[in-house]
Order: structure tokens, then C-alpha cells, then sequence
């Protein structure tokens, strides 16, 4: 997914569990975020929760990338303040788009 985002023009940065994910949200201050639900340390939920709560990070969109297709995922994802939900595997041309209407400019 990295390289076919960096393909469209993306600048990708990348977290290997929850933590750094938040580490590098803090540092980068990123136009959009992509969380998978299931990292190590940290879940994604609660890693998305705590940059809802992060000054100057609430309004980041975050998308959920998860193989979980069922709707308490959905739901959870949802509660923890996720902008939109895609489930793999991903369609890049669809996952563009996504970002383009979430990202403001």
C-alpha cells in the first residue's frame, strides 16, 4: 500500500505498533492518517482515541485499514472517532478518493 500511495504522490511515513504511530502523528502533524485496528503496544482504537484528544490533532482525519468486516468493529471504530472504515484488501483508486474528500486543503 505505501508504494501505491507514494505512485499518487503521497508522502508516507509509517509506525510499526500504536505508540510510535502516535510518536510520529506528534511529529509529522500528517494531512491524514491511515490506522490499522490490530497493531501491537497499542491498538489502533486507543491509538486513535488518544489523537482525538491530542491538542492540535483532533481534526486529522483517520481512516480505520482493517481485514475486520464485521459491524462492532465498524461500531468500535466508529466510538473511537475513526472518519471512515475500509476493510482489506484495499483498492488504491478507492482509497485515493477517500482521502481526497477527507482532506481539506
Amino acid at each position: 500500500m505505501r508504494i501505491a500511495l507514494e505512485r499518487l504522490g503521497y508522502i508516507v511515513f509509517e509506525a510499526e505498533d500504536g505508540e510510535q504511530a502516535l510518536e510520529v502523528a506528534e511529529r509529522v502533524r500528517p494531512h491524514v492518517i491511515l490506522m490499522d485496528l490490530s497493531l501491537p503496544v497499542l491498538d489502533g482504537l486507543a491509538a486513535t482515541q488518544k489523537i482525538r484528544s491530542t491538542d492540535g490533532m483532533s481534526e486529522i482525519p483517520v481512516i480505520a485499514v482493517t481485514a475486520h468486516q464485521g459491524t462492532d468493529f465498524r461500531e468500535g471504530a466508529k466510538g473511537a472517532g475513526f472518519d471512515a472504515y475500509v476493510t482489506k484488501p484495499i483498492d488504491v483508486g478507492s482509497l485515493d478518493e477517500l482521502i481526497r474528500g477527507l482532506v481539506k486543503s
